[in-house]
């Protein structure tokens, strides 16, 4: 199973940046966190991390709970290799309406 956001920010709340993984999963073992997290950050790329965004970015979650954290993830492109036409993104609630307007 994978983290969860809250989970991370608690883990590396003690956490100075710019750090390395290695420095992260120190932090994160001070803090106590769980073994899904200590998993998570151990199998980040071995980089230099600038700040919690980016660890972020590096880090697989969990199902998103809510949809405002749904909709926060799909606003950071968080699949590389992926242009943005191939992300799982729902329709404009207008369009879903009233059709696409193809005649303009």
């Amino acid at each position: 199973m994978a983290t969860t956001r809250e989970r991370l920010h608690t883990a590396l709340s003690e956490a100075d940046f710019p750090a390395e993984r290695a420095e992260l999963v120190r932090y994160a073992e001070r803090a106590g966190a769980d073994s899904d997290t200590l998993r998570e950050l151990k199998g980040i790329p071995a980089e230099t991390y600038g700040g919690l965004g980016e660890v972020e970015r590096a880090v697989s979650f969990a199902t998103p709970e809510d949809d405002r954290e749904r909709a926060e993830r799909r606003r950071t492109h968080d699949k590389p290799g992926l242009s943005e036409q191939a992300k799982d993104v729902e329709a404009h609630p207008i369009v879903e309406e009233l059709g696409e307007n193809r005649g303009s």
